[in-house]
């Protein structure tokens, strides 16, 4: 899946990464709000620069295995406000996964949905799958709601799954199918 980019929204580009988005996702990924509750600690310039490297060339989606990592951009201050990912986990199966970050700033105005919304759309409509997963530490509530707004459904709560920044960690794993997504957007 190629998708053409950038993809618009009302208030939202998602664009392929690019180097100038440095300072922006180092502004990001370097508070300790922001990564509570991912697998990576506070991120330092290097650390940064390294996933950049990496993000500039996860725009499309060739094989199983593989994340589609979109910047996020608002189109009315042209600032990155964060990313949206789309793992695709098995092309037998059908199966992927949502993930998000964004920054605190930017928190509550519905920016995250809006475009998550449309990486949803993305799995579904161009890459076929059937099955798309949102994972999240179970505390991490305002990750959950959303999800949970983007019309998953909970399916699961892992006890001490995971053992993550020294700490075991409880993880909540929502999911909505093809025909589910089809069906609310009718």
């Amino acid at each position: 899946m190629r998708p053409t980019l950038p993809i618009e929204t009302d208030r939202l580009l998602l664009r392929a990464f690019t180097p100038d988005d440095f300072d922006a996702l180092h502004d990001i990924r370097s508070r300790p709000d922001v990564v509570r509750y991912l697998y990576f600690d506070v991120q330092s310039r290097e650390d940064v620069r390294e996933s950049l490297a990496k993000r500039l060339d996860q725009w499309h989606l060739e094989k199983e295995g593989e994340a589609l990592v979109l910047a996020v951009e608002r189109k009315d201050t042209g600032r990155l406000i964060g990313d949206v990912v789309l793992f695709w986990h098995s092309e037998v199966h059908k199966r992927g996964e949502l993930g998000f970050v964004f920054h605190p700033d930017h928190h509550g105005h519905g920016f995250a949905g809006e475009a998550a919304r449309e990486v949803l759309r993305l799995g579904f409509e161009e890459l076929g799958l059937h099955r798309i997963e949102g994972r999240c530490d179970a505390r991490n509530t305002a990750s959950a709601r959303l999800l949970e707004r983007l019309g998953m459904r909970r399916e699961g709560l892992f006890l001490e799954n995971e053992f993550v920044k020294g700490e075991w960690c409880d993880e909540l794993v929502l999911a909505v199918l093809d025909r589910e997504w089809k069906g609310a957007r009718a």
